[in-house]
């Protein structure tokens, strides 16, 4: 009677253990996947973004889910990251929504618009103000699936071959710069120029273009600018808070395991966070530099200012009266901006105000 009992129970336990090993096994798979990113290998900050995500994920899930991040031009070029994802020829890619205006204009409220929120802004309308549930919703529709990953903070103006000071300075200018700054520009005279980070040095040194804007002292003394433009403005008012972001095939996210999104999600919060943190921590030593190295750092003239905040509320007022998913996401973020900055001339702006003038008193 024993010997039978341990038999069936004997039975009953192999009979659970081949049911629950293949449940065990389908809810951890071995996934592999393939991440191009839009940054060269030399901005570690940027590309390193990538990096960081892979790393996080693959200790998350024991290895079972390992990520690859391709540099542009490996795969994909940077301007063809988006349709590599949509198309699947890559499973995801770490990218900035504005480059790709170009097939819909809404792209660019992804990164940034000019005269728009700063970094901590962003990630509130990101993450409390209902923005990437929107941005996901406009993204559907091009069969993409976006998780905020990284920021860095206000940029710089870029670097030009000669001196700015009036609208008048910028009439013909050929400037590399992204998404919609360049047609705001454009209505200032600049003639805007879409090249990789990559290009940008031999782009100022042939004279292809008079002027590029990148990312900040850290990034762009990395990339030489200096050496080629001397002329070292701010601020990039065109970039407030540029929010980067991963962006992940709908079909390959949604097949995902609970456990690996959450995996990722965790992965690209934490990457968000680190990437301006490095921006911060970096960027002092890399403007003394430049600017021991002769870089002459200028303002934007309160004319050029006050002529470029004009032109970017005509092309918001134009393109939201014809593309219904630009006014949609828009309308979200410019009264989120408002309030804002409501608060921020308070608090915010007082203690920085007052730290600024007491560094300056010594």
């Amino acid at each position: 009677m024993k010997r039978r009992t341990f038999l069936q129970a004997a039975t009953v336990g192999a009979a659970s253990s081949a049911i629950a090993a293949p449940a065990i096994a389908q809810s951890n798979p071995e996934i592999r996947w393939r991440l191009t990113s839009a940054f060269p290998k030399s901005l570690d900050t940027l590309f390193g973004g990538g990096e960081t995500l892979a790393k996080l994920v693959s200790e998350a899930t024991d290895g079972k889910f390992q990520i690859q991040p391709f540099a542009p031009g490996e795969i994909v070029g940077a301007p063809q990251a988006l349709d590599a994802i949509a198309g699947g020829t890559v499973e995801m890619g770490h990218t900035c929504s504005y480059y790709y205006v170009g097939k819909d204009p809404t792209f660019a409220i992804g990164t940034t618009l000019p005269f728009g929120l700063n970094s901590r802004q962003t990630n509130a309308w990101l993450y409390h103000g209902g923005g990437n549930a929107l941005l996901n919703e406009f993204y559907a529709k091009h069969n993409v699936y976006a998780l905020p990953a990284g920021n860095t903070g206000v940029q710089m103006g870029g670097w030009f071959r000669k001196e700015i000071k009036t609208v008048q300075d910028l009439q013909g200018l050929k400037m590399r710069i992204a998404g919609l700054a360049g047609q705001i520009m454009g209505k200032l005279g600049v003639v805007p120029q879409q090249i990789a980070g990559g290009d940008l040095y031999p782009s100022l040194e042939r004279g292809t273009i008079d002027a590029a804007e990148w990312v900040a002292p850290y990034d762009d003394e990395k990339l030489g600018l200096n050496k080629v433009a001397p002329y070292y403005y701010y601020p990039g008012f065109w970039e407030g808070g540029p929010a980067i972001h991963f962006y992940i095939n709908l079909q390959k996210w949604n097949e995902l395991p609970k456990a690996y999104q959450a995996a990722l999600q965790a992965a690209a919060g934490y990457v968000n966070v680190d990437t301006q943190a490095k921006y911060d921590a970096k960027n002092p030593a890399a403007l003394r530099s430049l600017i021991g190295a002769g870089a002459q750092l200028r303002p934007f003239s309160q004319e050029i200012m006050d002529a470029a905040y004009k032109a970017a509320n005509e092309v918001y007022d134009e393109t939201s009266a014809k593309n219904a998913d630009f006014k949609k996401l828009y309308d979200s973020y410019k009264a989120f901006r408002s309030e804002e900055y409501l608060w921020f001339q308070v608090a915010e702006y007082a203690f920085d105000t007052f730290m600024i003038r007491a560094r300056a008193r010594g």
